[in-house]
């Protein structure tokens, strides 16, 4: 599933491109998550401005309304001047006057969904509840741990939630955990400020060299065709059975809240 990197990646990528473009049209293929929320006719000639990202949201302004962007689980996008007829998967093609923008998403999660604005009542219900951003100045130690004392959670399970801090998926939250010597079944509530401050370097640390390598490709996730590398570089997720690379443990996987966490039952004794 697209996590922040990878989303962060695809903005990168994206944003210069389209910024100044004028829609030309907007096609629609299969139905995904949610409908787009407006004729899309009524986008033809209306300017892209900044693209910018909020947790997993890409927002796309407009000189008249925005659109948000999400890749769900296996979307993707794809930018291209001259693009080939959609294929099964391609569910939409934004055109604009300098190339087509399409968002490609076998299994149908993702989403394009118009807002009037910033103070839109959607915009409110999707992004209103979402907490820092890790990789802003807004981030900070103290507060981090001063969010987790309330909670009686595991801590995976903190992170994944969103609203304390966004956008640390279940990749990033295994190798977090990992790197700050921390089981992911540990209550949040329990951490103290030191192994707080651990958790949030650790953060810090696996997005950043996820972003610096184009994220995570496990199956789907590409930029215009080009997969991410982390994977080569997981210490815990995906790895269960296999021995840890610090201690020799082999690597364990759990279920929490129907997902898998990966964590090494040595390097992460509590």
């Amino acid at each position: 599933m697209p996590e922040l990197p990878e989303v962060e990646v695809t903005r990168l990528r994206i944003a210069e491109r389209l910024s100044g473009a004028r829609i030309q049209s907007l096609r629609l293929g299969l139905p995904l998550r949610w409908p787009l929320g407006v004729e899309p006719g009524l986008l033809r000639g209306r300017t892209i401005g900044a693209v910018r990202r909020r947790g997993k949201y890409l927002l796309m302004e407009l000189d008249a309304g925005m659109l948000l962007w999400h890749l769900g689980m296996s979307g993707s996008l794809m930018w291209s001047e001259a693009p080939a007829p959609p294929g099964r998967h391609d569910h939409v093609d934004l055109h604009t006057d300098r190339g087509t923008l399409r968002l490609h998403d076998p299994r149908r999660f993702g989403a394009v969904v118009y807002a009037r604005g910033e103070d839109d009542p959607l915009m409110h219900r999707l992004l209103g509840h979402l907490g820092v951003e890790p990789l802003e100045e807004g981030f900070d130690p103290a507060r981090f741990h001063a969010a987790l004392r309330g909670r009686r959670a595991p801590i995976k399970a903190v992170l994944l939630a969103g609203d304390v801090v966004v956008g640390v998926g279940n990749i990033y939250a295994s190798e977090a955990l990992f790197r700050a010597g921390i089981r992911p079944t540990t209550p949040a509530m329990r951490l103290s400020r030191a192994r707080a401050v651990r958790l949030h370097a650790a953060i810090r640390e696996v997005l950043q060299r996820a972003l610096a390598v184009g994220g995570s490709t496990l199956r789907d996730f590409r930029v215009n065709g080009e997969p991410g590398h982390f994977q080569l570089e997981m210490w815990v997720y995906g790895r269960a059975g296999q021995p840890c690379r610090v201690c020799g443990t082999p690597i364990r996987a759990i279920r929490q809240g129907q997902r898998s966490t990966f964590y090494c039952p040595r390097c992460q004794a509590r």
